[in-house]
Formats: structure tokens, sequence, C-alpha cells
């Protein structure tokens, strides 16, 4: 069973150990450090930034994060996914991360997204349509989405996280389930 928690400082320990994972270094391309951890995620952590940042946990073990954010809240991003794929302020966006390399390529990357996506369902009732845009290259990511319920609906040049990387992006996308 997966569920969450929001991401708090003592788990900034173990999210650094996770950034610095060449599987997980390659595309977040983050400096896993202390200080770089607290610059970038102190602020959601604080409520002092819009995003929020979740900590996954499988059977009560951690096993990675998520961060939600209404595309909204980020003009800049409103406007850079504008030539790609116009998102209104009824979107939402996801980003994640399986922590540990023994449990990437096993489903969990996908139960971790199918779970997170009903949270959006159950507590944000104004969210229409989740929205993720992902590198290209990064093959194993956008599988995870699919395998979760997303449809492929855009493909198209974003800034890419990690700058060796091509800008080729696909956006996926998935609707709130009508109610019956």
């Amino acid at each position: 069973m997966v569920t969450f928690e929001r991401l708090r400082r003592e788990h900034f320990e173990m999210l650094g150990r996770w950034l610095a994972e060449p599987h997980v270094a390659r595309w977040w391309n983050h400096d896993p450090s202390p200080t770089a951890v607290e610059d970038d995620f102190g602020d959601a952590v604080d409520g002092l930034e819009p995003a929020e940042d979740y900590l996954a946990l499988a059977d009560g073990v951690p096993v990675g994060i998520v961060q939600y954010c209404r595309f909204h809240d980020y003009p800049e991003y409103v406007e850079e996914m504008a030539s790609v794929y116009p998102v209104s302020p009824d979107m939402a966006s996801i980003d994640y991360l399986i922590g540990d390399p023994q449990r990437v390529g096993k489903g969990l990357g996908t139960a971790v997204i199918a779970a997170f996506v009903d949270r959006v369902w159950n507590h944000e009732p104004d969210v229409a349509a989740i929205v993720v845009p992902v590198n290209s290259a990064n093959v194993r990511s956008w599988r995870a989405l699919l395998a979760a319920g997303f449809r492929l609906v855009a493909q198209g040049d974003l800034t890419p996280d990690n700058p060796i990387d091509d800008p080729a992006h696909e956006i996926l996308r998935i609707d709130r389930p009508s109610r019956r």
C-alpha cells in the first residue's frame, strides 16, 4: 500500500542520499548536499512556496518523493508550456522519484504515481487534470505515467532539467474521472 506524508526537514538527509543515487541524479540534476537540499526543498516544507512535497511510503517504508504544484502558481512554467501544450488554471503537475535503486523497475513508480493521482482527486476537487512533461529520453518515467493511466497528449521542446539532455519532451495527461 502506498501512502504519503508531507516532506519534513528530518527527511532531508535521506532525500540527499536519494538525489545522489545515479538513477536519480541523471534526471533530477540536483545538488545532494545538505545546504542545497535545504535551499531546494525548505521553502515548500515551510509553506513559503505553493508547491507541496510528499514523502511516498510503500507499506510504511519511505521509497521516494512526489512534488505537486498547480501550473498557474508558476507563471514562467505556464509561459514555457504554452508553446507545447497550453495549461489552464484547473491543471496541476507532479514530479517524482524512487530513491532506492533496488526498488526501481519493479512497478513501484507506477504504484506511487497512481496512488498520488487518487490523492489529488480526493483532496483537490478543483483540479480537472494532471499534466506532466517528461524528457523524451527518460523512457522509464513516461512509461510509468502511461501505466498509471496517463495518455500522451503532445510532444515538444522544453528546457530540460539536466542541461546534457535534448529539449524534446513527452507531455502526458490524466483527467479527473467523471462522477456518476
